[in-house]
């Protein structure tokens, strides 16, 4: 007998976006310019017909990512980007019609997880300062909620959770008996980090990308951290070679060659800094404390100013309406190095006159 999973049926997603080169890409959280061509020239000198022909190897690099986290290997799981780690953590610790809380807005595939697996996705608003505060949080955790998800920081909003906050939603959880998952996607730009937590107790897990910071999201890497029970289940859930050897060949590079991580650092401090500089010198009020995003409210539309990048400066940047109290905003990637900024801000106020 034929069969469609109704969740999947009414599933909605968006497929193939429209050809994005040739553009400053500041609309997807990337690195607008990428890791160096002798950097990529020179990793690629290890690429032999031998290394594409044979199926991935994942331990020697679970390995030296382990070294770089200070953790063992067996609370690591490898995945296809951050997002695969985040559905198997979902699939696995909540069950069919399980509840899940979240802040809203945030990234949108926790949402499409939630419906693909049949499970409610409870929304915490954000404030009309766009700050996320906990006390609305620990109102929706009940002994019917399975997991509770945070971002630190979070995309969109750029908010953070201080060390007293998230031991407070911690033991709430603990008490409970609700899985907590943290995605630091975009850790490297804001450092505190709630790894520990992970590390020390059950339930509890971190995601990170490669996407981010390192400049690898065309290569679609990403782990999970969390106590080595619990681990051996995400695992359990992952296709066999579900990590490609090309993603792990470059950021074995990356954390291995002295200088790297630093320099990607440095760069994007150098691009807030003057991002941000500018801003407040043309007198534009922003939001985003974190992350490598920024809020951006516009003198005039921002949908119009969003097609006018596009269209005349090969720009690409994004629009959201009704964003706290700075009403409808531009948010904007912040990236490579003061020029790519200047390059931009220099578009912007031509454009939004």
């Amino acid at each position: 007998m034929y069969h469609l999973n109704k969740n999947i049926e009414n599933l909605e997603r968006v497929f193939d976006q429209n050809n994005r080169s040739g553009y400053l890409r500041l609309d997807l959280n990337e690195s607008p310019i990428g890791l160096s061509s002798e950097f990529i020239e020179q990793t690629l000198k290890e690429v032999t017909p031998e290394f594409v022909a044979q199926y991935p190897q994942t331990a020697d690099f679970k390995e030296i990512l382990s070294d770089h986290l200070g953790v063992k290997p067996q609370n690591l799981c490898i995945t296809n980007g951050s997002a695969e780690a985040i559905r198997y953590i979902i699939e696995a610790f909540t069950s069919p019609n399980g509840k899940i809380v979240g802040a809203a807005p945030s990234y949108f595939m926790f949402l499409v997880y939630s419906s693909m697996y049949g499970r409610e996705f409870i929304k915490v608003p954000y404030n009309d300062d766009l700050n996320m505060d906990i006390k609305n949080i620990l109102t929706k955790l009940d002994n019917e909620i399975q997991m509770l998800i945070l971002l630190n920081p979070n995309n969109p909003m750029g908010n953070v959770y201080s060390d007293k906050e998230f031991k407070i939603l911690f033991e709430a959880c603990r008490e409970k008996q609700i899985t907590l998952l943290v995605d630091e996607a975009y850790h490297y730009f804001y450092p505190r980090t709630f790894i520990k937590y992970a590390l020390e107790n059950k339930r509890v897990f971190i995601t990170r990308t490669f996407s981010k910071l390192f400049a690898m999201a065309g290569c679609r890497l990403g782990y999970a951290v969390g106590h080595s029970d619990d681990i051996k289940y995400i695992q359990k859930l992952c296709t066999p070679h579900n990590v490609n050897a090309f993603s792990m060949l470059f950021a074995k590079k990356i954390l291995t060659t002295p200088g790297i991580l630093d320099k990607l650092i440095k760069e994007f401090n150098e691009s807030r800094e003057f991002l941000i500089k500018e801003l407040d010198k043309h007198g534009y009020k922003h939001k985003g404390e974190a992350g490598n995003f920024i809020f951006i409210q516009p003198k005039s539309d921002a949908q119009t100013i969003v097609k006018k990048m596009k269209d005349e400066k090969k720009i690409l940047i994004k629009s959201y309406e009704k964003v706290g109290n700075l009403g409808d905003c531009l948010r904007v990637s912040i990236g490579g190095g003061s020029d790519v900024m200047k390059t931009f801000i220099e578009a912007l106020l031509d454009i939004d006159k």
